[in-house]
């Protein structure tokens, strides 16, 4: 199965993101220092953002690069394969994009990165446009949907 979107990798790459999709850029500031970081970049590989936000994770395993797996929330079913994963010094996390049957189109970053001053920020980054027949006729009901999904992406890794 193949990606059903062509700019794989974008939501990690500084700068804008593709033009033809809606962006999504949020973070939250999750305290300070090494050992912040390192907790926060695990829980972050180990979906903890997802499950927190009420979404099931199939496989259960890890975050691992290359990887398919189906997301759900209530009766929808959401495939996606994981296109990066990032261990730098100061950045922890992943980027997944959308396969066929996802119900938008695109990809999104879940980052853990530590600024110049120490400060920890948990960032999700996105560009997506609708993937289903279902999203394109909600309209701006599946943006709202995103946007609360996302808060609540969120708050699953506050401490």
């Amino acid at each position: 199965m193949s990606l059903t979107y062509t700019e794989t990798g974008a939501t990690l790459a500084d700068g804008e993101l593709p033009p033809g999709y809606a962006h999504l850029d949020r973070r939250v500031r999750l305290g300070s220092g090494q050992q912040c970081l390192e907790r926060a970049g695990a829980a972050v590989l180990a979906w903890r953002a997802q499950r927190g936000a009420g979404l099931s994770v199939t496989p259960g395993e890890d975050v691992r690069e290359g990887a398919d797996v189906v997301l759900r929330l209530l009766v929808l079913r959401i495939p996606c394969r994981v296109v990066r994963v990032v261990r730098e010094p100061d950045r922890i996390g992943f980027a997944y994009g959308t396969l066929a049957g996802h119900p938008e189109c695109g990809e999104e970053a879940f980052l853990v990165t530590r600024e110049p001053d120490g400060s920890v920020w948990f960032r999700i980054r996105a560009f997506s446009r609708p993937g289903r027949w279902y999203t394109r006729l909600a309209g701006p009901l599946a943006r709202v949907v995103q946007l609360a999904v996302t808060r609540r992406y969120l708050r699953a890794l506050l401490p």
